[in-house]
């Protein structure tokens, strides 16, 4: 019984791996859609993309296997739906009024609030390992978000940046609260309700909406790095809890770093390297305290 624990706990790990992977994708073909997309309908049509793609997975393959959400869960998905809107909300408010530098810095927050709302109000328990390697995955970020001493400032867009994680930690425990459910049902309502509360926003601020050409791309893209992604991460989270999730999903910036070297021919800098020797220790703290539990 151990043993499958255990594997089952390892396969969680590697789900955790591949969706930080998975994600990161996003973050150098966003930045060749972002010349034709703008901004907050680029997020809501990733949304959507991950709620539709998956939607029409469904239609053809459902699984016996997975626990479907009933009204009992409704609580808990409007609140997911919610906080996901707030915080994206909070965070075009925050890079509107800082820098992108600070935003970054500011942004490495939610690991932390994940870990913090899911130790004192979901009661999870956070081991010894865990709380050095959370530590440690912090100091990585901030090394790979330092942008000179320009973003150690806290101004009003800081302040909303922070109001943002503080909305993903909270939601990201939420979401810990559906994962015994099919994950597939979960990533439709939160890809398909917050893409639409992304896109209401977008039309409210007045972006210009893209052409069918460059919607279906962004779709396509949200589909892998939101909805594929998103399902992994809700099934490393049904084994592993908020916390260890959330740190192994911490490598996504990394991932990133390393699409962009090899699709953007973008050269690393030096603080790359330190903070990626820092993470490396951090993730085999995360996978020792894994096989322990």
């Amino acid at each position: 019984m151990k043993l499958l624990i255990r594997n089952k706990n390892l396969s969680a790990v590697l789900s955790a791996l591949i969706s930080a992977c998975l994600f990161a994708l996003c973050i150098p073909f966003a930045k060749l859609l972002s010349n034709h997309v703008p901004t907050v309908t680029m997020g809501g049509l990733l949304y959507l993309g991950a709620g539709f793609g998956l939607f029409l997975t469904f239609l053809l393959k459902h699984s016996d296997s997975e626990l479907s959400l009933t009204k009992k869960e409704i609580p808990y998905s409007i609140c997911m739906i919610i906080l996901d809107i707030c915080a994206i909300i909070f965070l075009i408010l925050g890079i509107s009024k800082t820098t992108g530098a600070n935003a970054s810095l500011i942004g490495n927050f939610e690991l932390a609030a994940t870990v913090i709302f899911a130790f004192l109000i979901f009661k999870e328990k956070i081991s010894k390992n865990l709380f050095i390697a959370i530590l440690l995955i912090t100091l990585a970020s901030i090394i790979l978000t330092f942008e000179g001493y320009g973003s150690f400032i806290f101004n009003i867009g800081s302040f909303f940046v922070l109001l943002s994680c503080i909305c993903w930690g909270l939601e990201n425990n939420f979401t810990r609260l559906l994962s015994i459910k099919d994950t597939r049902q979960i990533t439709i309502i939160k890809g398909i309700f917050s893409g639409l509360g992304g896109l209401i926003i977008s039309l409210i601020i007045g972006e210009v909406f893209p052409s069918t050409k460059w919607v279906l791309l962004t779709m396509l893209l949200g589909f892998f790095s939101y909805g594929v992604s998103v399902c992994l991460y809700i099934y490393a989270q049904r084994f592993l809890g908020a916390s260890k999730t959330g740190a192994i999903y911490s490598l996504a910036p990394y991932f990133g770093v390393v699409f962009s070297l090899i699709i953007l021919k973008e050269k690393p800098l030096l603080q790359f390297y330190t903070a990626l020797i820092i993470m490396i220790i951090a993730t085999l703290l995360v996978i020792r305290d894994t096989k322990n539990s």
